[in-house]
This record gives C-alpha cells, structure tokens and sequence, in this order.
C-alpha cells in the first residue's frame, strides 16, 4: 500500500514507518520537524521506499493532498511534551485540533481509511485500578493549562467518532500510554529517557513531586506491533483502543531501577512541581491501562518488560 504517517519523523512514527517499509509498503512522511528529526528516518531512507515531506499538518492543502494519494494514514502528529505544551499552550492547542479536522476532513472528502492517535492524558485525574476505553474522564480546571492536552486529544477523538456515526468514515483511534524506547529523548519532559540520559552520566536523577506517582511503560517495538495489528482488523472500525503495557511502577522505584540496570553512580534527588513546570501545576498520580478490548479484538498482548525498555534506550543513548 501507499502510508502517509503524519507526525513520521517523531519517536512512535518513525518506528512505525520502518515496520510499514519492511512489510513492503511504500511510506510518505509529513512532518514539521518541531519535535521529530530526520536522523530518526536514516534507516527507512536507506530504502529509497521513503518520501519525506517538511510540512504541517496545519496546512490543509498539503494535507489533502497527501491523503489523496494514500491507501491509508496513520495520524501521530501532535504537539507533545509537558514542557513543551505549558510553554506554548495557543499553537500547542491548534497543532492537536486544527490539525487532526484537516486530517480527519481529507480522509472524508477521499474516502481513505484513517486512524487517530490519542492519549491516555484523556482520562485526566482518574486513578482506576486499570482504565477502560468507556471510562469517566476526571479534569482539572480549563483555566489550568496542564489539561489542555487531554482536552484536545478528547476533541480529536469525538471529532473522529461523529464522522464515523455520520459519514461512516473509516476511522480507528488509538490511546497510547507511556512509550519508551530507542529515539525518544527527556528533551519534553519524557520521564525515563530523562532518567537513563542522567543516571549514563552519573548526574542526579531529579524526580518531579514525591515520586510515588506511578505509571505503566510500553516498549515503542511493542506498540509499533499493536499499530500494525489495529490497522489489519476490520474490528477495530470506529472504536477506541488502549495501548500500553499494565506493569505499574512508582516514579522512585523507576529511578532506583534505572540506576541498578546501568550501574550508576547517580543520586535521587526530588523537586516540586512548582519548581519544576509553574504554579498550581497538576499531576496524574496513577495511569494503568486495560488492554483487555485490544487483546479481544486483535490478539495483541506487549511481549518486553520495563528491564528491556531501559536496557534497549541505554544501548540507544551510548551511542
């Protein structure tokens, strides 16, 4: 087939155009470069199967005609990371809504399968022992900008659903949870590439808040796969899917796991939220993913735990 992954050159996307060119797809990638690099494309490249494309998804000219002449698209551009979002919350908030209707409006207008990458920030403050795709979403006020992520990756999603209902646009939305591994940089906030980059260099290890926090990690191989088999069932049609891996793990733990895997000399050290991102900040303390619908869906289960993960983004950082 002929992929379009907007948002190609990133972390997830750039993975996910190596495994679509190994599966004998040719890709074309759109990407602004805000946050993604072309280094992150050199392997995919080497396959002369890549056209890359320097552009934004903002553009809706560009992006129609993109998703004209692709069989499918993969939507993962967005403006991510904490930092980066609280930093520059106005174009932050068009890139994740603005963009995703041109992306959303040109598959209708063509009649191109699509699928929407979303977030598990859309459940906001619900601490769920696992959290299903129906679930309650729990927010913080509108005025406090932390949110404004979840509140735009909610609109994508019911943006994505109403044409479904109504215009039975093929559309599936996926929701990551954390995603670690290979190319993924702190640079935005990213807790455990954060983590491995300090404890290589035997620097402190800063953990934002009190560190009891806790989250569940994926490795980007697993999710890539996850991506792969979504697209491939016709079941996945019109719903919404969890992806994401249910080990739980405290923000100390992590830290203390980290150094024990790289054999560092580094010491934990903690620092507020106030200190960290502004004022009046706000913060998940629990995100646990149920995967049982995608399981049911797809057969998808992750295959590599946390130890593999951060070995994986050690070997990564080194070089």
């Amino acid at each position: 087939m002929r992929v379009l992954v907007t948002g190609g050159a990133g972390f997830i996307g750039s993975h996910l155009t190596d495994r679509l060119i190994a599966d004998g797809h040719s890709v074309t990638v759109l990407d602004n470069l805000a946050t993604g690099r072309l280094e992150n494309l050199s392997p995919a490249q080497a396959t002369g199967k890549l056209t890359f494309i320097e552009g934004s998804i903002m553009d809706a000219a560009i992006v129609e005609k993109l998703v004209a002449k692709a069989d499918f698209t993969y939507h993962l551009a967005a403006a991510v990371g904490v930092f980066n979002i609280l930093e520059h919350p106005l174009d932050s908030l068009m890139t994740n809504i603005r963009g995703t209707e041109n992306v959303l409006e040109a598959a209708d207008k063509h009649h191109k399968e699509v699928l929407i990458a979303s977030s598990s920030e859309v459940y906001g403050k619900n601490v769920a022992d696992s959290l299903s795709e129906d679930d309650d979403r729990f927010m913080g006020s509108p005025l406090t900008l932390r949110w404004s992520y979840s509140q735009a990756k909610a609109i994508d999603e019911s943006l994505a659903y109403a044409y479904f209902q109504e215009k039975n646009l093929q559309v599936r939305i996926v929701r990551f949870f954390n995603t670690v591994g290979p190319r993924q940089l702190g640079a935005y906030g990213m807790v455990v590439p954060r983590f491995v980059a300090s404890a290589i260099a035997n620097e402190d290890i800063t953990i934002y808040g009190a560190g009891t926090q806790t989250r569940c990690f994926g490795h980007v191989y697993d999710v890539v796969e996850a991506l792969i088999q979504v697209t491939s069932s016709q079941k996945t049609i019109g719903t919404v899917v969890n992806i994401g891996n249910s080990g739980e793990i405290s923000i100390n733990d992590l830290a203390k796991k980290v150094i024990e895997i790289t054999g560092s000399q580094s010491k934990i050290v903690h620092m507020s939220y106030e200190e960290a991102y502004a004022p009046g900040f706000e913060d998940m303390e629990r995100r646990v993913p149920n995967i049982t619908r995608i399981k049911a869906l797809t057969g998808w289960v992750p295959t590599r735990n946390l130890e593999t993960i951060i070995k994986d983004l050690v070997e990564y950082l080194k070089k």
